[in-house]
């Protein structure tokens, strides 16, 4: 391939424009400040560009010098996906729990202030929420990000988050389309299918994609799936029959259609990101996510002249990316209108919790949901701690949308209450002997993540509890499994917030 050099004609600019890049350091690399004065219209945040909200509305700053309607793009769901406060872990609940609620004025009003912090910093798209209907309980890359199994749920919940953080003047980019709630495989090791038919996926995972379209989404993100029944041949990111023909054409989107990240392996391992990136455009795609795992200049590069040659080779039409260019710059010229209503980057950001301006919405709203989700079944002998326990959690391996930074559990809110409270983790060779060695003669607090996917975590805890009836037991998963122990406690989701709900219940405030 002929490299470009030029960064001025409208080729390259287009080609520029549709990528959504990360990088890397808490302030803009040279390289970054160069090309977005070529043409680049988007950046993506990560944890790793992030250390508080002030140094946050510093970079946004930085950037935004040279270029003003650049988009800031973040993925900050929330609950266990996190990115604003990736190594405390959420202020917010996620999905799951406030579908547990089933209060939508409660839904908008978290997504307003989650919004609302982010416009604060700088950022104004923010890739959220998940539409999916999480049908399988055994879901490795969905679970808590969801709604919930109900497809009406999940549809007016959808709905009711992109209100409240579009009224924030932060964009929604609804995920994952056209679902990705069915699947057992994470689409970031290899391609999961999908094997139902045609009428089911209009019944169900489509619904809420209708009503985020209702809503008036602007922008919706693909997910790297293969659905026989919509195309047997392309995933959905780089199928045009399921970018163009059923989303464009079919449910009647206008806004912009924003890749999952191309470097995930169900594209990477597959046709690789350059060719997956031309195809992903000429399927009906605006903008392309990458930048997780991928991160550099040479890599922009790469995506830059592929396009740029795709064009002059014939393969991709120059129509096709000048338009797919031009939602970007849409996107970002109504980004930068709304800007208007909202406190200026780097303005009256403080440390720790925001504080609230004149929404209506408590600065610890996050906090009132959390509690509010926490499910309690206590038994007829259950009275409140007054000693401090020790916290046994049970960790499985994470899926890699959830950064291993993020913290997760109760013990350290559980110390806030109860002080002296000790913690253990323990993995898939945990055994029940261990966790009473380590707890001694205090409580024990058991805290699980899916109990109902993992045999080895199940059978844990069935030994702790019949050798310890009086463990408290805290699920901070999919709550499938059923409640035991003298306390059982169903958070709905990982987040710090979460955690400290179940932590007051414990303690009995």
């Amino acid at each position: 391939m002929t490299t470009m050099t030029t960064g001025s004609d409208t080729l390259t600019r287009d080609a520029l424009a549709v990528l959504q890049p990360g990088f890397v350091g808490t302030t803009a690399p040279d390289w970054l400040l160069r090309r977005i004065g070529e043409g680049l219209a988007s950046v993506g945040l990560f944890g790793r560009n992030i250390v508080s909200a002030p140094q946050v509305a510093a970079l946004t700053a930085q950037l935004r010098a040279e270029r003003d309607d650049l988009l800031v793009a973040i993925d900050e769901e929330g609950g266990d996906v996190t990115r604003i406060e990736v190594r405390t872990g959420s202020s917010f609940p996620g999905n799951l729990a406030l579908g547990a609620v089933d209060d939508l004025d409660l839904t908008r009003a978290v997504a307003r202030e989650l919004g609302r912090r982010l416009a604060e910093c700088g950022v104004n798209l923010n890739w959220a929420p998940s539409a999916d209907v999480n049908s399988n309980p055994d879901n490795p890359i969905i679970g808590v990000r969801a709604f919930g199994a109900d497809t009406d749920l999940v549809a007016r919940h959808t709905a009711a988050y992109i209100e409240g953080l579009q009224a924030s003047g932060v964009a929604a980019c609804t995920k994952h389309f056209p679902g990705h709630g069915d699947t057992n495989v994470d689409s970031h090791h290899a391609m999961p299918r999908i094997d139902v038919d045609l009428d089911t996926l209009h019944a169900r995972e489509l619904v809420p994609f209708r009503a985020a379209i209702a809503a008036g989404s602007k922008s919706v993100m693909s997910a790297h799936i293969l659905l026989p029944a919509l195309d047997p041949a392309r995933p959905a990111t780089l199928s045009p029959r399921i970018l163009t023909g059923l989303l464009r054409e079919e449910l009647g989107y206008d806004g912009l259609i924003v890749s999952d990240a191309v470097e995930m392996q169900a594209i990477a391992g597959t046709v690789g990101i350059e060719r997956g990136s031309v195809l992903a455009i000429a399927a009906g795609a605006d903008a392309l996510c990458v930048g997780g795992g991928l991160s550099d200049e040479g890599t922009v590069l790469r995506l830059r002249d592929a396009l740029v040659a795709a064009v002059r080779d014939g393969e991709l039409a120059e129509e096709r990316l000048a338009d797919a260019a031009a939602r970007v710059r849409a996107l970002a010229a109504w980004a930068q209108r709304a800007r208007g209503d909202v406190t200026a980057p780097g303005a009256a950001v403080q440390e720790g919790t925001a504080p609230g301006t004149g929404t209506g919405i408590a600065s610890d709203i996050g906090l009132v949901a959390a509690r509010r989700a926490a499910k309690v079944t206590a038994s007829p002998s259950w009275q409140a701690l007054k000693q401090a326990p020790y916290v046994a959690t049970f960790t499985p391996v994470m899926n890699i949308a959830v950064s291993s930074e993020t913290p997760w559990s109760i013990g350290a809110e559980l110390d806030g209450l109860l002080p002296g409270t000790e913690s253990g983790t323990f993995g898939t060779d945990a055994a029940a002997a261990d966790v009473l060695a380590a707890a001694g003669d205090r409580r024990i607090v058991a805290v699980v993540r899916d109990e109902h996917r993992h045999p080895w975590m199940a059978a844990a805890l069935d030994a702790l509890l019949a050798a310890r009836p009086d463990t408290v037991v805290v699920e901070m998963g999919v709550p499938r499994a059923t409640p035991r122990g003298a306390l059982h406690i169903a958070t709905h989701g990982a987040a710090r917030v979460c955690g400290r709900a179940a932590a007051e219940a414990i303690a009995g405030v």
